[in-house]
């Protein structure tokens, strides 16, 4: 099955029900599946083959059109971040080699040859908003036995020094969805406020979720951020999923504003990083009734554990424990199993776990290992579990950090600093409690001018706050950076000054 099996039973069930909605659309069930099924038509229309690829970079009713257009049509889909830097974007289009781009200035960024580009696309559709007749039955694309293309290429920084992309297959993201959806309980009555884009996995699974329970998406598009608390109320938000920069965000606004809390809230959820203690307490106390869940996962896997409502009262710095049909175990160095208490390695195991990682044989082979049960995700991330099986986090063995929320890798930066004309090498370090994120470069360049180029190339949470230049890197006996200096040398640098670098 494919994941638009989940809109064609809403749409069986909750015909009229609102689906999605968005500052220019509300679509009901019947007519998101509608638009889905013709725009389905389109791609078909335009050459696409059944395997091809979407690179989107859009959000809204219009991305929600789309994600079950292409599973219709048998594409798979690849959703791109706005904020994604025309450096990482080139070699992610290059790696995806899409035959549609949608949302993406041919103007800003080359697009591949054969692609057809989001200028031509957009005519298709402003289409959408007409009204829809029957759309009957999708035509199958492939005959029995044909293998299915997967469902989306999730990309994500990882490790590695460029994005990567996550093979999502179907069967994984309904198993997910399904998964997930039985835990958390979302309800037909329910009013789902995804305040994150649809190319973090957290944002498109609401949607997801959304559509399984019958419940209505509302999506918080770019530059909404402002209005969010007012959203919440014209909206009756039932769900609010967040990111702790959002939940902190939410807190300050609701301090500042005459607006009335709003009493509609029964769950946030949240992921991406830790909630502290004090940002879950005031979640609670600004929202009377509302509950928080915290939640652990990659997009390799999508979710690993949910932790119970509240259940951090109870269980302070816990992520939950396994979500159904799954396995999360802590294990050694040579994959044994850890008792309870002991720190080592987390793995998950089950029908959560996706495919491997686009293209890359190597990587893929090092992270999903086969089990007789199905695949089995070696995360990277440290941990223990208590006796009842809660897992609580540690930190990761190797070079990616989580920082403001977002995951970043110092091999991302580095490949960064070194597309910057005259830098000759660069050696990032994570962030630590007596130093920023600080990247080293081997340059004439003042370190200003550093970070200003870093500013164009990536996110703004992943833009060092501090460079230090020098005239080499110093280097081991092997001829690889020697990290033991470099983080010397960041320690004896005097701390940086505060510049405003401008991002466009």
């Amino acid at each position: 099955m494919r994941i638009h099996t989940l809109l064609d039973t809403a749409a069986r069930r909750h015909p009229r029900r609102i689906a999605v909605v968005d500052r220019s659309h509300r679509w009901s069930y019947q007519e998101l599946r509608q638009r889905s099924v013709n725009l389905a038509g389109r791609f078909r229309a335009l050459g696409l083959l059944p395997g091809d690829r979407i690179a989107v970079r859009c959000g809204g009713a219009g991305f929600a059109a789309i994600l079950f257009a292409a599973s219709y049509a048998d594409l798979t889909l690849a959703p791109l971040s706005a904020t994604m830097r025309p450096f990482q974007l080139r070699a992610v289009l290059a790696d995806i080699e899409p035959a549609l781009v949608v949302g993406i200035d041919p103007a800003a960024v080359e697009v591949p040859a054969r692609a057809w580009s989001s200028a031509r696309f957009g005519e298709i559709l402003e289409t959408l908003d007409a009204p829809a007749g029957d759309a009957g039955q999708p035509d199958a694309s492939r005959a029995d036995g044909d293998l299915e293309a997967p469902a989306l290429l999730m990309y994500t920084s990882g490790s590695s020094a460029r994005p990567k992309g996550v093979v999502c297959p179907h069967d994984s993201v309904l198993f997910a969805t399904r998964a997930i959806g039985q835990v958390l309980g979302y309800r037909p009555d329910d009013v789902v406020l995804s305040c994150v884009p649809p190319s973090f996995d957290y944002g498109l699974y609401q949607l997801l979720l959304a559509t399984a329970a019958g419940s209505r998406w509302e999506a918080l598009e770019a530059g909404e951020g402002i209005a969010l608390l007012e959203r919440i109320n014209s909206a009756g938000a039932t769900v609010v999923p967040v990111v702790p920069e959002i939940a902190t965000a939410l807190l300050r606004l609701a301090a500042r504003t005459a607006l009335p809390v709003p009493q509609s809230v029964r769950m946030f959820t949240n992921t991406g990083a830790r909630m502290s203690p004090r940002l879950a307490d005031g979640l609670r106390d600004a929202f009377p009734g509302a509950a928080v869940v915290q939640m652990y996962g990659l997009t390799e896997c999508k979710r690993a554990t949910i932790l119970e409502p509240d259940g951090d009262l109870e269980r302070p710095g816990s992520v939950g424990r396994a979500i159904p049909g799954t396995v999360v175990r802590v294990v050694d160095r040579q994959g044994r199993p850890l008792p309870a208490g002991e720190v080592g390695e987390v793995v998950v195991e089950g029908a959560n776990v996706m495919a491997g990682y686009w293209r890359d044989r190597q990587l893929s082979a090092a992270t999903f290992r086969a089990t007789a049960a199905g695949r089995r995700l070696h995360t990277g991330d440290r941990g223990h579990l208590d006796v009842d099986g809660h897992l609580y986090l540690h930190g990761r063995g190797d070079d990616v950090f989580k920082h403001r929320g977002v995951r970043s890798s110092t091999a991302e930066i580095e490949a960064a600093a070194m597309d910057i004309d005259g830098v000759d090498g660069a050696a990032a370090l994570a962030p630590d409690g007596a130093n920023p994120l600080t990247v080293v470069v081997a340059t004439v360049l003042p370190e200003n001018d550093v970070l200003a180029e870093l500013a164009h190339r990536l996110e703004p949470a992943k833009t060092p706050e501090r460079c230090v230049a020098v005239p080499a890197l110093p280097l081991t006996p092997h001829g690889k950076v020697d990290r033991r200096q470099i983080r010397a040398i960041a320690r004896a640098h005097p701390p940086p000054t505060p510049v405003q670098v401008r991002i466009p």
